[in-house]
């Protein structure tokens, strides 16, 4: 896995560790809101298109609710799908003194955080030895947030094993240096 990173290191720098987010389907804080939301849009649109479509409605009437009862389908199911697959194909590392995420669909979309001067990192222990380190200031609560749950807004490892080792990594990349 660290072959990944090779070709994004600067000269002298090494991988110190490296790790990737929890695997499957995922459910977050978010869902206690998103899953009822999504339920109640999916069956109102399926509840629309039936309607429509048993009384024999105009087609233009039938086609308008499809878009709908797609768009719920994917808040109900798509979602977690589209999440499990991005982070199927998201890998971290830490430097010593950067944090590297690669990520996209094709798992070549780099995002990189300069440990020694982002000014606000958080840790929280996801039970047993996973955890998820987060980068810059917390995101608000937005749209984005329920389409994908893979958080977008700001760089983090999430719920990696063995990130409290990762953790201290990036404690130890932000002291300051004796310059003895």
């Amino acid at each position: 896995m660290t072959d990944d990173f090779t070709s994004y290191l600067g000269r002298g720098e090494i991988v110190r560790w490296h790790g990737r987010p929890q695997q499957g389907v995922v459910f977050r804080s978010i869902d206690l809101f998103a899953i009822p939301f999504s339920v109640l849009w999916c069956g109102f649109a399926v509840f629309w298109e039936y309607t429509v479509v048993s009384q024999g409605t105009s087609q233009f009437m039938m086609l308008w609710g499809v878009p709908f009862v797609g768009i719920g389908l994917y808040f109900v199911f798509g979602r977690f799908l589209a999440d499990a697959f991005i982070r199927s194909k998201t890998r971290y590392a830490l430097t010593d003194h950067r944090a590297l995420i690669l990520s996209g669909l094709s798992g070549s979309h780099l995002t990189e955080v300069d440990l020694r001067t982002i000014s606000e990192i958080r840790y929280k222990n996801d039970g047993g030895s996973k955890g998820t380190i987060s980068f810059g200031p917390s995101p608000p609560l937005s749209a984005q947030r329920f389409w994908v749950s893979t958080s977008r807004l700001h760089p983090e490892f999430f719920r990696a094993e063995n990130a409290a080792a990762a953790y201290k990594l990036v404690q130890a990349a932000k002291a300051p240096r004796n310059s003895s």
